[in-house]
């Protein structure tokens, strides 16, 4: 389904666990007709034990409940956790499960990166949060910053199709077509205009890219973008240097606390780049940051699980909302512009060449090796990624567990 234009919505931004998880676990504990739940990550954790029993609940109300977690990112639920679901009729699911290689994953590429709720077709979540209490500030200094959107309206068809076809294209079946009568029983529900697009390695290899270059070359005024892997293709970057130079004012919120160091050294090398054109980079500096925003002129916004990285561009599958709303323009306007001015730090020119002369040889390796990557990783699991059912495995035999017990004494 190619990505279109949807009226008559209402869209909420939350930001961090602290918003999102009441808001969507009390949705879920309430339903009664259908729940469908795509993550990356799911941790047996605090919050991955309140989801648990939010999706127990549901199918005790009668809900048919849906779950697909990565094979990359979620591996390490236990059986009790699994058992408790499947024993509640929850069917749960693994994307693209891949045998380990002397204890490392190998399932390194094309991803299930989504982060997509929908409960009941009347309301659904779409944003970069996983289901682990690393989104919660009380998790401590490595606590990730993040934004998701609770959307109700007519867009909610949308992406309740884009779910259940996950589903099909993992089992090799053809996608279902998108029923108009569907979309005609959800009422209007405010006056946003929204359109879901997804990212996948079939017929959406580049839809989220198109929307941001699109947002760029028609800015006017303001074009903000908290990205936490930042690094485009060269399109991107070209259209974002335009924008500042024809009078845009371009501020990108990157990270400045990352979680993987490298990443810093990787966005570092296009510093100079931009800020000859005038753009302006913050660094966020209070945590980790995680989001993958973006807000352009006084309407439009994107909330969504695309990192602007080869993986995210290139390889993951990926689902981001595109929305024009002039409240919530405004309201994560507002919010951003807090975090640049409160917990940020500014990059100087100065400060962008400061030890470039003895970085610069590995960097440019970097950068062209990473624009080079998606091609190079795409080639390696050429396969059709594939989706089977998440089962408890066996345990070991008592005999089995006396044997292990011995090895541990010798």
């Amino acid at each position: 389904m190619r990505p279109v234009w949807r009226e008559g919505n209402d869209a909420e931004l939350l930001i961090n666990g602290e918003e999102f998880f009441p808001r969507v676990f009390e949705r879920i504990r309430n339903a009664r007709k259908e729940v469908l739940l795509e993550t990356f990550i799911i941790l047996e954790d605090k919050v991955g034990k309140e989801l648990q029993r939010a999706l127990i609940s549901a199918a005790n109300n009668g809900a048919h409940v849906e779950v697909i977690v990565d094979g990359y990112g979620t591996v390490d639920l236990s059986n009790g956790y699994i058992g408790e679901m499947i024993e509640a009729g929850i069917r749960v699911h693994t994307f693209d499960p891949q045998p380990k290689l002397m204890g490392m994953r190998t399932n390194l590429f094309r991803r299930l990166h989504r982060k997509i709720v929908v409960v009941d077709s009347e309301v659904a979540y779409v944003g970069g949060i996983n289901f682990t209490a690393v989104h919660l500030g009380d998790y401590g200094p490595g606590a990730k910053q993040d934004y998701a959107v609770e959307v109700r309206g007519p867009i909610v068809s949308d992406i309740r199709h884009a779910s259940l076809n996950l589903f099909r294209h993992a089992r090799r079946e053809l996608p279902l077509p998108l029923n108009p009568e569907d979309r005609a029983r959800t009422r209007h529900a405010g006056s946003a205009w929204i359109m879901l697009a997804i990212r996948d390695n079939n017929h959406h290899t580049a839809d989220i890219e198109d929307q941001y270059l699109r947002a760029i070359r028609s800015a006017n005024h303001r074009l903000v973008i908290a990205n936490a892997y930042f690094f485009p293709g060269y399109r991107m970057l070209r259209e974002l240097r335009n924008a500042a130079r024809r009078g845009v004012h371009v501020t990108l919120i990157l990270q400045g606390e990352p979680d993987m160091p490298w990443v810093r050294h990787c966005s570092t090398f296009l510093y100079s780049y931009l800020l000859r054109s005038g753009v302006v980079i913050h660094e966020y500096c209070k945590r980790p940051l995680h989001g993958k925003v973006a807000l352009m002129d006084r309407e439009w916004v994107t909330v969504g699980s695309s990192n602007l990285d080869p993986l995210s561009l290139s390889l993951n599958l990926e689902g981001n909302l595109f929305i024009r709303d002039p409240q919530l323009n405004q309201r994560l306007y507002n919010h951003l512009q807090s975090l640049a001015n409160k917990h940020c730090d500014e990059i100087t020119a100065a400060r962008a060449t400061r030890g470039f002369w003895w970085r610069a040889p590995m960097t440019f390796l970097f950068f062209h090796f990473l624009r080079h990557f998606p091609a190079i990783a795409g080639s390696l699991p050429a396969h059709t990624p594939r989706l089977e059912p998440l089962l408890p495995q066996e345990e070991p035999a008592e005999e089995e567990l006396a044997t292990l017990e011995q090895e541990k004494l010798l």
